[in-house]
C-alpha cells in the first residue's frame, strides 16, 4: 500500500515537473508579457486623471434626546429613525439644486497640462461669472491662455481666439459670460503661459451629475449617523460639496420644524390689524357718547344690584370671549387654502375636543408634507391622508358650530338673568348703561389684544430657539491619496495579467494542438506497439552524418537507435541479414531522413548494410546522395529480368565503405504491379546473403497500399512519426495496421523531439532547434 502510494506521489510530482518545464519554455513569452503589462500600468497611470475622495459623519437626531427630527412625523413620538427616508431626503433634487445654486457648481475650472487636463477648485485669478444659472441651456467651454501681456480666451463655439490685454477683460467689449481680472506679481508670475479650461453646464445636468455622485451609506446596524461621500478630481470641490449638503439639509430640517410657529406668527398679525381698529372704534363711540350726553360715574345706591349685575356680566364676557375665538378659528377654516396649511394652536378656545381636533389637524399636515418630501403627490399614503384631512376638517367644523351654539344658548340665558338683575337697578340712566356695554367691549377687545400679543411672544420665542436637525460628528475631510487610479493595484493587476496572457495563450495553443509532442502523446494513442527512439531537431545541413566517427547529438541517437532496434528483431541462427522497413503515414515525417541515418549507423559499427529505396512513387534519397533521380535501381530490377541488382548499387559515402545503396529508378506506372511480381522477394532472399542489415525506405502507409504488399518480407518494421507534425488521430491508423497484423513486428520512432518533448533520459543531449527534414 505504501509502494503504491509512494507511486502515485511519484506520479504527480514528474507530472507537475513536466507542466513547470512545459511552460519555462517559454519564458521569454512571461518576461516579455510582464515587461509590456507594467509598461502599459505605468501609461495608464500617466496618463489617468486622479481621483480622490472626501467623505463627512453626520448624526440624525432624535426627539426624545430633546431635538426634534427634521424630516419625521416627531408628533407622533416615533423614537426610532427612519434613516432610509434621511438618506432620501440628502440626495433630493431639491437639495442638491440647493447646494449646487449656493456653491455655483454650473461653472468648473480645469488646468491643461502636457499630459493631463486636471480640475481645479479655482483659478489662480479674479472671474465673476456674469449670467445667471437660470440662463445656461447647454454645455460650453472656454480656453483662457494666460500670455505674458494678458489673456486670450477662445470659446469653444467659434475656436476664434478674443485677446483682452492688461489681463482685464471689463475693458475690452465682448459676450463673454464672465469677466477676468489680474495683477500679476513676483509670486504668482508661474501662472504665465499655462492654459486654463472654465466649462459651463445646466443646473439641471450639473445637478444630476452631483446627485449621483454623493454616496451615503449607514454606518452598522441600529446606529443614527450617516456617512456622506463625494469624489472628483479636486480634494478642496468635494470638501465644499459635503459641507454645503450638510448646512443645507440641516436649514432645511429646522425651516420645517418652524413651520408652526411661523403660521402662528402670521394668524395673530393679522388679527392685531382687525383689533386694533374695532379698539379705536370703541375707545371713540365711549368718548362721543360720553360728550354727548354728559356721562361721568354710575349711581352708588344701585351698589348690590349692580356687584350681581356684575357677576353676570363677567360670565356673560367669557361667554362671548369664547365666541369671538371660535368664530375666528372658524373663518381661518374657511379660508380657501388648497394646500390645507396649519391651523393656529391654544388660541384660548376653552373646549377640549376643538382643540385635540386642531392638533390632529396639524399632526397630519405634518405627516402629510413629510411623505411629499420623501414619497412624491401620488403616494397612495398622500392621499389618504388627504383625505383625512378633508374629514377632520369637517369634524372640527362640526364642533366649532356645536360648541357656538352651546355658548349662544348660554349667552341666551345669562343675558336673561343680567336682565333681572338690571331691573333691579332700573334708577341707572339707560345712558349709563349705554357706557357699560361699550366699555364691557372695550374690555373683551383689550383682553383678547393681550392675549394674542402673549402666543405671539411664545411663537416667537419657539422659532428662535429651534435647535438644530442634526449633529455634525465628523466635517468633510479628504484623503491623503487618489482612490482612483491605485498604483498598486495597478500594477498588481498588470503583473498577473503579464502572467496570465502568455499561460493563457499557450495554454489555449497547446488545448488547440492535435499534434503529437513525444512519447507520452504516442503512448497514450497506443501503448502496445513499442517506442525504440526518439530522434532531436536538427539543424537542416546536419541531417546526415557521413563520418563514422561522428559525435554529434544526431549521431549517438541514431547509434542508440540502431541498438534498440536489434532488441526487436528476432532472432535467428541461419547467420542472413536483417530486413528493417522505415514507413510512416503521410509524406514528411521522415521516413527517409531516418532510413539513411540508421542504415549509417549500423555500418558505423562495421556492419554491412544495404539501404534500398522502395518509395517508387516519390523516392527521395538521391537528394541526400546528389545523384540523379532517373538513376538506374530497384524499378529497373524489378521490370527487367535480365537487369541485375549488384549493378545498381551505389557507395553514396566514402567514409562508410559497407554502406550501399539501391536507389529507386525511374518512376514506374505501376509500382504495386512490380512490387509483388515475386523480384523484390529474390533482391531481399539474396541480399540477405551478402549483408548483414537491409534498410529499405517504403512508400506512407496511408496513401498507398505498396508497403502493405511486402509488408511480411520484414523482419520488423520502423513506424515513423514526427513531432509537432503528425496529427494523433493518424496514429489510430497505424494502431489498426498493429493489430492486424498487416505490419510485422511494428516499433515506433519520434522524428524531431524537442528537449522539452523528448523522455528525460538525463544524459542532456543538448538537442537543437530547427530540424527541417525531407522525406
Amino acid at each position: 500500500m505504501e509502494e503504491s502510494n509512494y507511486q502515485k506521489s511519484g506520479d504527480q510530482g514528474e507530472f507537475i515537473k513536466k507542466e513547470v518545464r512545459k511552460y519555462l519554455r517559454y519564458w521569454y513569452w512571461f518576461a516579455l508579457g510582464i515587461i509590456v503589462a507594467l509598461i502599459g500600468a505605468y501609461m495608464y497611470l500617466r496618463y489617468t486623471p486622479k481621483v480622490y475622495s472626501a467623505s463627512a459623519k453626520i448624526k440624525i437626531l432624535n426627539k426624545t434626546k430633546g431635538l426634534e427630527l427634521p424630516s419625521s412625523a416627531f408628533i407622533f413620538n416615533r423614537s426610532n429613525i427612519n434613516l432610509e427616508n434621511e438618506i432620501e431626503i440628502l440626495k433630493s433634487y431639491r437639495i442638491i439644486e440647493n447646494v449646487v445654486d449656493r456653491l455655483d457648481l454650473t461653472m468648473r475650472f480645469f488646468e491643461e497640462g502636457s499630459v493631463l487636463t486636471t480640475e481645479i477648485n479655482h483659478l489662480p485669478f479674479y472671474i465673476l461669472k456674469t449670467i445667471n444659472n437660470d440662463s445656461i441651456y447647454g454645455g460650453s467651454s472656454y480656453k483662457i491662455e494666460v500670455k505674458s501681456q494678458g489673456f486670450e480666451v477662445i470659446p469653444s463655439s467659434t475656436e476664434k481666439p478674443i485677446v483682452f490685454p492688461n489681463y482685464d477683460t471689463t475693458k475690452t467689449k465682448h459676450n463673454l459670460p464672465f469677466e477676468l481680472s489680474w495683477s500679476p506679481s513676483a509670486e504668482n508670475q508661474s501662472s504665465v503661459g499655462k492654459t486654463y479650461i472654465v466649462k459651463f453646464a445646466p443646473i439641471a445636468a450639473v445637478t444630476g451629475g452631483v446627485k449621483g455622485g454623493v454616496n451615503i451609506n449607514m454606518l452598522g446596524k441600529g446606529s443614527d449617523l450617516l456617512q456622506l461621500n463625494y469624489t472628483s478630481q479636486s480634494k478642496a470641490k468635494n470638501e465644499r460639496i459635503l459641507n454645503t449638503l450638510i448646512e443645507v439639509f440641516n436649514e432645511d430640517g429646522i425651516n420645517d420644524r418652524q413651520d408652526i410657529s411661523r403660521r402662528t406668527i402670521d394668524f395673530i398679525d393679522e388679527r392685531f390689524k382687525l383689533l386694533a381698529r374695532e379698539l379705536d372704534s370703541i375707545e371713540l363711540g365711549i368718548k362721543d357718547y360720553k360728550e354727548k350726553n354728559n356721562l361721568i360715574t354710575l349711581e352708588s345706591d344701585a351698589e348690590l344690584g349692580i356687584s350681581q349685575r356684575t357677576l353676570s356680566e363677567e360670565e356673560l364676557f367669557e361667554t362671548e370671549n369664547q365666541l369671538i375665538l371660535s368664530s375666528l378659528l372658524k373663518e381661518t377654516l374657511e379660508k380657501p387654502n388648497p394646500n390645507s396649511a396649519l391651523l393656529p394652536a391654544n388660541i384660548g378656545v376653552n373646549n377640549s375636543s376643538i382643540n385635540g381636533l386642531v392638533n390632529n389637524y396639524n399632526t397630519l399636515v405634518l405627516e402629510r408634507d413629510n411623505l411629499i418630501v420623501s414619497a412624491g403627490e401620488n403616494n397612495p399614503n398622500v392621499v389618504l391622508l388627504k383625505n383625512r384631512l378633508q374629514d377632520l376638517k369637517s369634524n372640527i367644523f362640526a364642533s366649532i358650530d356645536s360648541y357656538a351654539k352651546q355658548l349662544e344658548a348660554s349667552k341666551a340665558q345669562l343675558t336673561r338673568k343680567n336682565r333681572k338683575f338690571a331691573s333691579q337697578v332700573y334708577s341707572l340712566p339707560g345712558k349709563e348703561k349705554k357706557i357699560t356695554d361699550i366699555t364691557r367691549q372695550r374690555e373683551i377687545k383689550q383682553t383678547l389684544y393681550l392675549f394674542l400679543l402673549q402666543k405671539r411672544e411664545e411663537a416667537a420665542i419657539n422659532l428662535a430657539i429651534t435647535e438644530p436637525s442634526i449633529k455634525v460628528v465628523e466635517y468633510a475631510i479628504s484623503g491623503g491619496g487618489p482612490i482612483s487610479p491605485n498604483s498598486r493595484s495597478t500594477y498588481l493587476i498588470a503583473f498577473v495579467l503579464g502572467l496570465i496572457v502568455p499561460f493563457g495563450v499557450i495554454y489555449a495553443s497547446a488545448l488547440l494542438d492535435t499534434k503529437i509532442k513525444g512519447r507520452e502523446d504516442v503512448m497514450q494513442l497506443n501503448s502496445k506497439v513499442p517506442i525504440v527512439g526518439e530522434l532531436p531537431k536538427v539543424k537542416s545541413e546536419q541531417l546526415i552524418f557521413s563520418d563514422p566517427e561522428d559525435s554529434s547529438t544526431q549521431s549517438e541517437a541514431f547509434r542508440i537507435l540502431s541498438s534498440n532496434v536489434n532488441y526487436i528483431l528476432p532472432l535467428k541462427n541461419d547467420n542472413k541479414g536483417k530486413v528493417i522497413y522505415c514507413t510512416s503515414t503521410i509524406k514528411g515525417e521522415g521516413k527517409t531522413y531516418v532510413s539513411i541515418n540508421l542504415s549509417l549507423a549500423l555500418s558505423s559499427i562495421n556492419k554491412k548494410v544495404l539501404l534500398i529505396g522502395a518509395d517508387l512513387r516519390n523516392p527521395q534519397i538521391h537528394t541526400h546522395i546528389h545523384q540523379d533521380k532517373h538513376k538506374p535501381g530497384l524499378s529497373n530490377y524489378l521490370h527487367d529480368l535480365n537487369y541485375n541488382w549488384k549493378d545498381a548499387l551505389i557507395n553514396g559515402f566514402e567514409k562508410h565503405p559497407n554502406h550501399h545503396i539501391i536507389l529507386s529508378g525511374s518512376i514506374p506506372p505501376n509500382p504495386a504491379h512490380l512490387l509483388t511480381n515475386g523480384r523484390f522477394t529474390k533482391l531481399l532472399e539474396e541480399a540477405k546473403e551478402e549483408y548483414d542489415y537491409i534498410i529499405v525506405d517504403t512508400a506512407p502507409t496511408i496513401l498507398v497500399t505498396d508497403t502493405m504488399l511486402i509488408s511480411q518480407l520484414a523482419d520488423a518494421t520502423i513506424y515513423l512519426t514526427r513531432a509537432n507534425y503528425t496529427e494523433k488521430n493518424l496514429l489510430k491508423f497505424s494502431k489498426d495496421l498493429s493489430e492486424s497484423g498487416k505490419l510485422k513486428n511494428m516499433a515506433y520512432v519520434i522524428n524531431s523531439v524537442g528537449l522539452g518533448n523528448s523522455y528525460g533520459y538525463g544524459y542532456n543531449y543538448g538537442y537543437n532547434y530547427g530540424y527541417g527534414s525531407k522525406d
